[in-house]
């Protein structure tokens, strides 16, 4: 299966800025999340029903996952060429096949955290489509740097009694120090299914940096406030970044020569 390519030295940071779009993370954070996880409203765990185009087995953890990653990576494969004509359709196939397995609902009040008291109920139904959104354009925009980068994935390990596993993965750098991506996923007690609702790359955790840079905004100007400050990111066109730098370049090369 393919993965995208991070084309910078930094490539961890590359890729936790592109889902977490600003990466601020206390090794301590985790610890809290993690005694966080048994006290959230069931709202907040309640699996996606969104629709998808195929079935992939969510009864195991570790098939889930590389079901999930191989469905979605065929098609950037597939529609290479619309894609680098609209970028924005990234938006759609990220939607599409990879959000059903993603419980964006459990991540949206984990980043809430510890002002979930001081918010309503009201404003926890308005923020967490906005937040899905998000995390679907950040995707969106790391997946520009798609360029079939292999990935290896770490042998199955039982799961019985578990509520909560983590899904390690490799991702292969050709000259460079290869990368840890281990994704976090939990089970659903009622439908007995795995969704993943965390990423960790090399250490750093998507939702414990995404908590740490919103848990001061919330907490001084609060959820609403918040909840449009997400809804403007994830309105953003996706750019290949690389291509925008080239073209840059280029402008500036032929207005030097003009």
């Amino acid at each position: 299966m393919s993965l995208s390519k991070f084309c910078t030295n930094n490539v961890v940071l590359s890729l936790a800025i592109g889902l977490a779009l600003s990466l601020t993370i206390s090794k301590s954070a985790l610890a809290n999340n993690e005694i966080a996880v048994t006290t959230l409203p069931s709202q907040a765990i309640e699996l996606s029903t969104e629709p998808r185009r195929q079935i992939v087995d969510q009864s195991n953890p570790y098939q889930m996952v590389q079901g999930a990653a191989e469905q979605t990576f065929k098609r950037f494969a597939r529609e290479q060429q619309a894609i680098q004509e609209n970028p924005n359709l990234l938006k759609d196939i990220v939607r599409e096949e990879l959000m059903p397995y993603i419980n964006y609902k459990y991540s949206a009040f984990k980043v809430i955290g510890k002002h979930l008291r001081k918010t309503t109920d009201a404003e926890r139904r308005a923020f967490v489509p906005v937040f899905r959104e998000y995390l679907v354009s950040s995707y969106a925009q790391v997946f520009t740097l798609y360029d079939n980068q292999a990935v290896e994935f770490s042998p199955e390990r039982s799961f019985a009694g578990k509520k909560i596993v983590a899904v390690n993965t490799r991702i292969i750098m050709v000259g460079r120090d290869n990368i840890d991506v281990a994704f976090k996923v939990r089970l659903n007690k009622k439908t007995k299914q795995w969704q993943a609702f965390d990423m960790v790359a090399e250490g750093i955790s998507l939702l414990d940096s995404k908590q740490a840079e919103l848990g001061s905004i919330i907490r001084q100007k609060g959820l609403p406030y918040v909840t449009e400050l997400l809804k403007s990111k994830s309105t953003r066109n996706i750019v290949f970044k690389n291509r925008a730098v080239k073209d840059e370049s280029s402008a500036e090369k032929n207005e030097q020569q003009g």
